[in-house]
């Protein structure tokens, strides 16, 4: 005879992002022999695998007597099958959490502290409150440069590792994000690799902004390599162009991106660790890092963006990692598309050479691939730039590029919004500034990323002469809701573009 706490499996179907939920009878024994309760953390086991689990308690109408539900993500951690049998008994107290608790009244955590916690996150162990807490606790510049390095170290420790055997320099680019339309990497990966360095670019999905580099890429052809994927392509092309979450490569990274996100919240220190620990992951030995500075930007001020710089190369160097940072202008957003889709056609357009491309996208990439070829060659950076114009003009990045979207899968055609509205300026004037936060708030609102398609393109941008009518940008959603919930905001909360009458 089973014991009473051996459940028959029942898949709920139910997404919960990344947390795995359990899911119990109000009346089940269980719940009255343990003291379960809703928000309970249970431990799950089956096939030699064991989980820890959010308990949510549903009506007796839901489940039957002796079952079991499961979210989308237990049944995948669990490796079990609607009609399988679960173990559910009591979590042990987890003693990293009193680590937690330790770091949020203001004190420092050692590298074992920090190994602790971070092995528990990618374990699935936490909540997602107890992940917020986390983040929270070292959010506002609370972590210090060894707790970063520790945090690097421990992200990469808990995943996979990239090795390029016969390799001994493998580049990386990366830029912190917080300016719509900054999609410079792909063309940057593109021209670089035509000239003949390494560079395996994993990327991130969006945390607080309309898209990602592998958002964008997605539009494009397949990101969801695995890892002898990645290392087929590189081979092949001597680069990638792959979503990081999806190759355990630092996985305790998208965890907290998922709870960053949500909180709408990145932290200075986790970062520094989010951006180094994939590149370390990645086997990268060199690394250019664009910090755009603005007065809408996520770096606000050349003294913050100084420290930043300082604490990436201080932290890259404990780590074994050359780091560059390129402190960029981050006063208006870049291209015309924001959105997935929209910062797609940005990217095609400069690679293919066209009238039509956004000049500021171009110049931007041009000056990135510079500091890349910089550092693999010493010629200095002037001459690495015109390196990197010549092979954009003459067609080798478009070919390249187009070499690496072939060997990931496949390319796709581009979709357009369903629903598009025109915004006309209310003033006659010259636009003076953009609130970049603001701008990419309402590409968000319209869709942005998870509708492909949604977002915005800009007709206009700072410096730009208007006239009362015109357009400053097309908005572009999937459905009249968000259309109309994003020009409210638009409408409600201030003016994004300033215009500034002409005497």
């Amino acid at each position: 005879m089973e014991p009473k706490h051996v459940l028959e499996v029942v898949d709920m179907g139910i997404d919960t992002h990344q947390e795995p939920v359990v899911y119990l009878r109000e009346d089940c024994d269980i719940c009255r022999a343990e003291g379960f309760t809703a928000s309970s953390r249970l431990t799950l086991s089956a096939n030699g695998r064991t989980l820890i689990a959010t308990l949510n308690v549903v009506d007796n109408h839901v489940l039957a007597v002796g079952r079991v539900g499961l979210s989308k993500v237990a049944m995948q951690q669990l490796h079990v099958k609607t009609g399988g049998r679960v173990l559910a008994q009591h979590t042990p107290v987890l003693t990293s959490l009193s680590l937690v608790r330790k770091k949020i009244y203001g004190h420092s955590l050692s590298g074992d502290e920090i190994t602790q916690i971070i092995t528990d996150i990618t374990a699935h162990r936490y909540s997602d409150i107890a992940i917020a807490s986390f983040l929270s606790a070292c959010a506002g510049n609370r972590l210090d440069v060894d707790e970063i390095t520790a945090l690097t170290k421990a992200m990469v420790a808990c995943g996979k590792r990239l090795e390029w055997p016969g390799q001994k320099r493998i580049f990386d680019k990366h830029c912190i994000g917080g300016l719509p339309g900054n999609r410079t990497t792909p063309i940057v990966v593109s021209i670089v690799s035509a000239a003949g360095l390494i560079i395996p670019k994993t990327s991130s999905r969006a945390i607080t902004s309309p898209a990602g580099t592998a958002d964008t890429m997605e539009t494009l052809t397949n990101v969801n390599l695995k890892l002898a994927e990645i290392q087929r392509v590189v081979s092949e092309t001597g680069a990638c162009l792959a979503w990081g979450g999806g190759v355990n490569l630092s996985p305790a990274d998208d965890l907290l991106i998922r709870i960053e996100r949500a909180l709408d919240l990145d932290g200075e220190g986790q970062l520094i660790a989010s951006v180094l620990s994939k590149k370390i992951a990645a086997g990268s030995t060199h690394t250019v890092i664009d910090i755009p500075v603005g007065a809408t930007a996520k770096i606000r001020t050349q003294e913050e963006a100084g420290r930043l710089a300082s604490l990436f190369s201080e932290v890259g160097t404990a780590c074994g990692l050359v780091t560059r940072c390129v402190i960029t202008d981050g006063s208006r957003p870049v291209g015309y598309g924001i959105g997935p889709v929209e910062e797609a056609r940005d990217i095609l357009s400069v690679l293919q050479n066209l009238s039509e491309a956004p000049q500021d996208l171009r110049q931007r990439s041009l000056m990135l691939s510079a500091h890349l070829l910089d550092m693999a060659l010493g010629n200095g950076l002037q001459n690495c730039l015109q390196q990197a114009q010549q092979l954009l003009e003459n067609g080798e990045a478009w070919k390249q590029f187009q070499r690496i979207v072939r060997a990931q899968g496949w390319s796709k055609v581009l979709p357009t919004a369903h629903y598009q509205h025109d915004e006309p300026a209310d003033r006659s004037g010259v636009v003076t500034a953009i609130d970049n936060r603001r701008l990419a708030r309402l590409a968000k609102l319209a869709g942005a990323p998870f509708h492909p398609a949604a977002g915005l393109r800009l007709a206009v941008n700072v410096g730009s002469e208007v006239q009362a009518g015109q357009p400053l940008f097309t908005l572009l959603s999937e459905s009249k809701g968000q259309r109309d919930y994003a020009m409210e905001f638009y409408h409600d909360n201030g003016p994004i573009f300033t215009i500034d009458e002409t005497s």
